[in-house]
């Protein structure tokens, strides 16, 4: 017979509309349109970034320095290049507010400007008025704007003098908007905003100190932006110079939002995999219904070939649907929740239909609703008719051909593969699949095991029939056991997996770190400071500990006289500067993995001390060259040694050390940590910040808070893509309960023809139901205790401990969800007549 002949009868099947494919079509509709709507918002907050490139960034390109300005020949090239150039600086500071004999400090991100700034788009003030007037001051003071969160936390109205450094400034305005905030990145303090010619005898921006400067261009219209950042590097090629353009105007905030969505779709994937379980159960169930159906077509001569794409034509139309209807939900919901989105995000986005991620959502979509059709699909063409006539489809291997093992697994490697592709992140990607497959396994399994005890049980129970009765129907071969297991333990494991994840994150910052991290890191402390400073903490008997070093910042260039990045690839240690410093002895404590610390006094050519981790991650051995651009100046060293360097206390570490000669002649600060008791950090800060107003504290449980505001943020955002999985997980669960309804009722009949009462039997199905939902809790605890341990411990390099109150919410959400969907389902069987259900089962 003909696949034409095939598509006919699959047509003619249908007409009889999609009876119990309504949980199939959620399933797939919901996993879909998960996948879909994260793409969409993803790829819409990408349009955005990308057409307001210029307006993020404050021009049409920029360059950075490291806490030098550019040169007189720098500054030359941009100027003839642009039609316009604004010189910025960047650093954190102390805001301090006098009243009286009282002082209030606050830790802030400066931003100093010149007359040009912005260049692209304005900054909005209150109250309103232009920026250069508010930089103007009043009263013979120089004035600065500022974040309302920092103005109120100092109490600062307009009007009030606060001071930077040694200079003092007047309130005028608070900051409402400005213009390039998303392309800044993560700051540890609120904006203030001030002109840099005030700043000329504050004593914070002096050689040596921790700023950085920016030039923005207004090119142009013409502009090549490639080429004009090739000229760039080229002309000042190791200059440490950074460049950014429109082409990408904040690139931290591009790649946070392309990770974050990445992770989230990987989520959405285990939705979609929790739904395929129900797919599965409903093309199982259906097909169970067709027996009579696939039986006489076989009499009339309808090979299996014939019953597979009959079949597969009919299911394959029925997903076809189920993936449109994704696809629809996916991209309407964004649209319409468009305003609300808007509001909420920092930056600009473009919400419209963007095909890419609703392509991407399809393929998810058509690959799953293969892998878990296939299988059921494939073991009816092997069941014979005669056998299909007997037991209804419950014979036969339990394996179907190995063609179509072989066809599953290599669609489970294309899913796997394409989800790399298109998350970017295979790390994360194998890890996910990873934890999948290992929880259907564990849940397959689980669900045989649970059979099992259930059978061995059955002879325990005395004189309890409703719980014997339940036992009974938990162990039988045509159980329930395998859906409710496989849907509710899935959908449970991964919300396991990303609380358990969640609250050991918590702890590591919450309880871990403040135990072992330094109050207040000081920075920007000078030469003929560090010995005043290190004098006051010594007399202090609350102060446990002092550390000190001195503050370089340089950026690597070349390895082994090759571009850093040829050697290193995207490593995190050469994306951006990093902290260097020196030493001549080696300091105590300090642990040499490899290599010899040079000798006392050492003054030849310069020497590095690297890192071990990092190093191994790197690719660098003992002997390479390396060059640092500190300040503009090319530093050539050779590895030397590789040293431990922890930096999951919170205390000071440094990715580069050098021989001090190599490094004291360049104009440099300190760095100090304090570890002090709590109540006497108020009085530290206070006596520091009074001695040496240019100095920067920032406080280290402030920078935590921070930090975890960030990742409660992360948090909620997987905790709703886990949710999303636990919502598809109970409709293939109300499926399963659907499926079943038919033999409870015929059980129920039975079961009162032989005098069972109603209470009894309606404690038997709620038996059943608690007692599945037990065991697929347990077996949920157990994997999403595993998968939390393998991402806290290989990905996230994380210590871990079992969240208690976490795992034990799982296993009574597995209880109650299926008694809920059980007991649903108890009421028709317990309000049919026995004598009508038994004659018609004659």
């Amino acid at each position: 017979m003909s696949i034409a002949t095939a598509a006919r009868f699959a047509a003619r099947e249908l007409r009889g509309g999609l009876k119990g494919f309504w949980i199939f079509l959620a399933c797939l509709a919901l996993g879909v349109a998960a996948i879909a709507a994260v793409g969409s918002v993803r790829a819409s907050i990408e349009a955005g970034l990308a057409r307001e490139g210029a307006a993020l960034l404050g021009g049409d390109a920029e360059i950075e320095f490291t806490y030098r300005f550019a040169t007189d020949a720098e500054r030359a090239w941009m100027d003839n290049t642009a039609l316009a150039v604004s010189e910025i600086t960047d650093f954190r500071s102390m805001v301090v507010v006098e009243r009286g004999e009282d002082s209030e400090r606050g830790l802030t991100q400066v931003k100093s400007v010149d007359g040009a700034y912005p260049l692209i788009g304005t900054i909005d003030l209150t109250p309103a008025m232009p920026l250069d007037q508010a930089l103007a001051g009043q009263d013979d003071l120089p004035g600065g704007v500022m974040d309302p969160i920092l103005a109120d936390r100092l109490a600062l109205t307009v009007g009030d003098t606060f001071r930077l450094g040694t200079q003092d400034f007047v309130l005028m305005a608070r900051i409402a908007r400005e213009p390039d905030d998303a392309g800044g990145g993560f700051g540890l303090g609120p904006r203030t905003l001030v002109g840099t010619e005030a700043l000329a005898g504050s004593g914070l921006l002096q050689p040596g100190t921790l700023y950085s400067t920016k030039y923005r261009m207004d090119l142009p219209a013409d502009s090549d932006l490639a080429g004009l950042e090739a000229e760039a590097k080229d002309r000042f090629a190791d200059s440490g110079l950074r460049w950014r353009d429109a082409r990408n105007g904040a690139p931290g905030v591009a790649q946070f939002v392309d990770r974050i969505g990445a992770f989230l779709i990987l989520v959405g994937l285990s939705g979609l995999a929790v739904g395929g379980v129900g797919v599965s159960a409903a093309v199982r169930s259906y097909l169970a219904r067709k027996t009579s159906v696939i039986a006489t077509l076989r009499t009339l001569g309808a090979d299996r070939a014939m019953i597979f794409q009959t079949y597969f034509i009919q299911i394959g139309a029925l997903s076809l649907l189920g993936i449109a209807a994704g696809l629809v939900l996916g991209a309407v919901a964004p649209l319409a929740l468009a305003p609300v989105l808007q509001a909420q995000l920092p930056v600009p986005a473009v919400f419209t239909l963007h095909p890419a991620p609703l392509i991407e959502a399809a393929i998810y979509g058509a690959l799953t609703a293969l892998i878990f059709t296939l299988w059921p699909l494939a073991k009816a063409e092997e069941i014979r008719a005669a056998t299909l006539f007997r037991d209804g489809g419950q014979s036969g291997a339990r394996l179907p051909r190995m063609i179509w093992v072989v066809l599953t697994v290599a669609l489970v490697a294309a899913l796997v593969g394409i989800a790399g592709v298109f998350s970017g992140t295979w790390q994360l990607t194998i890890w996910t699949a990873g934890g999948l497959i290992f929880a259907l396994v564990l849940l397959a399994l689980a669900s045989w095991g649970i059979r099992a005890l259930a059978r061995a049980a059955r002879g325990a129970t005395g004189q309890r029939p409703a719980l014997r009765w339940a036992l009974g129907s938990i162990s039988g071969r045509g159980a329930e056991a395998a859906s409710v297991v496989l849907s509710l333990g899935l959908g449970l494991s991964v919300l396991a997996a990303v609380g358990q994840i969640d609250g050991n994150l918590r702890g590591a910052i919450a309880n871990d770190l403040p135990e072992q991290a330094p109050s207040y890191f000081f920075l920007d402390i000078q030469r003929d400071q560090i010995d005043g400073l290190t004098t006051r903490l010594a007399d202090d008997p609350a102060v446990s500990k002092t550390e000190n070093a001195p503050m370089l910042r340089g950026v690597i260039t070349r390895i082994n006289d090759r571009p850093a990045a040829e050697v290193a690839g995207d490593h995190w240690v050469i994306q951006g500067d990093r902290g260097v410093t020196y030493a001549d002895a080696q300091p105590g404590g300090m642990k040499v993995t490899a290599g010899e610390w040079w000798s006392q006094g050492y003054d030849g050519p310069p020497q590095i001390s690297f890192a071990a981790e990092e190093a191994a991650e790197m690719g660098l051995s003992l002997g390479d060259e390396m060059t640092v651009n500190i300040l503009g100046r090319d530093i050539t060293g050779t590895i030397t040694s590789f040293r431990e360097v922890d930096f999951s206390t919170a205390g000071m570490g440094f990715i580069m050390a050098m021989n001090e000669s190599a490094l004291a002649g360049a104009p440099h600060s300190f760095i100090a940590t304090v570890y002090a008791e709590e109540q006497a950090e108020a009085a530290i800060l206070r006596d520091l910040s009074n001695a040496y107003p240019n100095i920067t504290a920032i406080r280290v449980r402030d920078a935590i808070d921070r930090v975890a505001d960030v990742l409660a943020g992360l948090a909620a955002a997987t905790s709703w893509g886990a949710a999303a999985t636990l919502v598809t997980g109970f409709l293939v669960l109300i499926g399963a309960a659907a499926a079943g309804d038919t033999a409870r009722v015929y059980e129920a009949a039975v079961l009162r023809t032989l005098g069972a009462t109603r209470g009894h039997i309606l404690s038997s199905f709620a038996l059943r139901a608690a007692l599945l939902g037990l065991g697929a809790g347990i077996v949920a605890l157990a994997a999403g205790i595993a998968g939390g341990w393998a991402v806290s411990r290989f990905v996230l390099d994380t210590s871990y401990t079992v969240i208690w109150p976490s795992a034990i919410a799982i296993v009574v959400g597995g209880v109650l969800a299926t008694l809920l969907s059980g007991l649903a389902f108890a009421w028709r069987p317990l309000a049919v007549r026995p004598a009508g259900v038994l004659r018609a089962r004659e």
